[in-house]
């Protein structure tokens, strides 16, 4: 009896067709809200399956995750707060209210590490059903740093290029792909990226200023 697969042009054509599934399957993967940082650059992308009705409004340069006009009430305490603040010179991008604290500590002149480690030890991981770390990054115009407390470690970790972390999958820093110079550019870029279930993102660029964006999944 003869397969469907018994010549070499067959054979070859499914194991392609399987390895295309298994990358598609890869890059569509649900990592949850995560935070891109490096020297100068910076984004940060709300991920949800639990509640998609959010946006991002700004207020002064302030970046707020808030539920949208349509959204169900909730009185759930990780669905809004602060992702993006600025402290003289610095921008702080997070998934949660730590932002501030982390805010708070630089503008008493912590070090950015320091403020990093103080806000996350202090607020620890989200205490959800998931147990979901908290993510964040301080950016400058020549460095940058980016942090993550999880249920069983806390990482802090000064980095020269664009680094990616993420409260699921990707929970330890890794290097990503982030080619925008413009916040809004950064914002797209990240709304964009080949992850599962996109709400909005925001972008930051450090030079002489601190410029924020933000974009919808429209």
């Amino acid at each position: 009896m003869k397969s469907g697969l018994d010549t070499p042009g067959k054979l070859v054509r499914a194991y392609s067709d399987t390895y295309f599934c298994v990358v598609c399957a890869r890059s569509r993967m649900y990592v949850g809200r995560f935070v891109v940082v490096g020297p100068g650059v910076g984004a940060y992308r709300v991920s949800s399956r639990s509640f998609p009705n959010r946006t991002i409004v700004e207020r002064d340069g302030l970046l707020t995750v808030v539920p949208t006009e349509d959204a169900e009430a909730t009185d759930n305490p990780y669905v809004s707060y602060n992702c993006v603040r600025e402290s003289d010179g610095r921008a702080v991008v997070g998934n949660g209210s730590h932002v501030d604290p982390i805010t708070e500590k630089l503008d008493l002149g912590y070090p950015p590490r320091d403020a990093l480690v103080s806000g996350l030890f202090s607020l620890d991981y989200e205490k959800d059903d998931y147990d979901t770390p908290r993510i964040a990054g301080v950016v400058g115009a020549e460095e940058a740093y980016v942090g993550i407390v999880r249920k069983d470690a806390l990482l802090v970790r000064a980095v020269a290029e664009p680094t990616l972390v993420a409260t699921y999958e990707k929970d330890s820093p890794e290097a990503y792909a982030l080619d925008a110079d413009t916040p809004e550019g950064a914002a797209r870029e990240v709304l964009d990226a080949a992850f599962e279930h996109a709400v909005c993102a925001a972008g930051v660029t450090v030079d002489d200023e601190v410029s924020v964006a933000f974009a919808d999944n429209e």
